[in-house]
């Protein structure tokens, strides 16, 4: 009983032997075109990988040249708006300082009345009545001596 059963498996095994064979061929015929694919890939790459450098070299140009533009544009519309504020905030200072100066003056001339000592007006209505007597002095010419001319301070 025990020699069928070794007859049959040999063979079964015998049969199953060519089906292994050319499993393994094929196998080995894949692999072997996988290989020369990639060879063939890296030869073209090195090929055209120069054309290639080239052309990334090319696009980065053009988009360097692009986004410059693009960032001087808004610089420059930034500068201008930066200038017009600028303009605004020294009109506004100048005509905060002219009021700080006209309160200033204010206050001093007032401060300068309370001391007693004349102002503007009074000093040009003195003047006004010394040249009245002057000419009631002198019989109705001027007085003979001129008064110096006054600088008037820069504001």
């Amino acid at each position: 009983m025990a020699k069928p059963k070794l007859k049959s498996r040999a063979k079964s095994a015998a049969a199953s032997t060519p089906d292994v064979r050319g499993i393994s061929k094929t196998v080995m015929d894949s692999a072997q075109q996988i290989w020369l694919a990639g060879l063939g890939a890296f030869a073209k790459a090195q090929a055209e990988g120069g054309k290639l450098f080239e052309a990334l070299v090319k696009e980065g140009t053009a988009l360097d040249a692009k986004t410059r533009k693009f960032t001087e544009a808004k610089v420059n519309e930034a500068r201008g708006n930066v200038e017009s504020t600028l303009g605004q905030v020294r009109e506004r200072s100048q005509e905060t300082w002219d009021k700080l100066e006209k309160v200033f003056e204010d206050r001093v001339s007032r401060a300068l009345g309370r001391l007693g000592i004349p102002g503007h007006a009074d000093l040009k209505r003195i003047e006004a009545r010394v040249d009245a007597l002057s000419r009631e002095i002198h019989g109705g010419k001027p007085a003979a001596a001129k008064r110096p001319a006054r600088k008037r301070a820069a504001k």
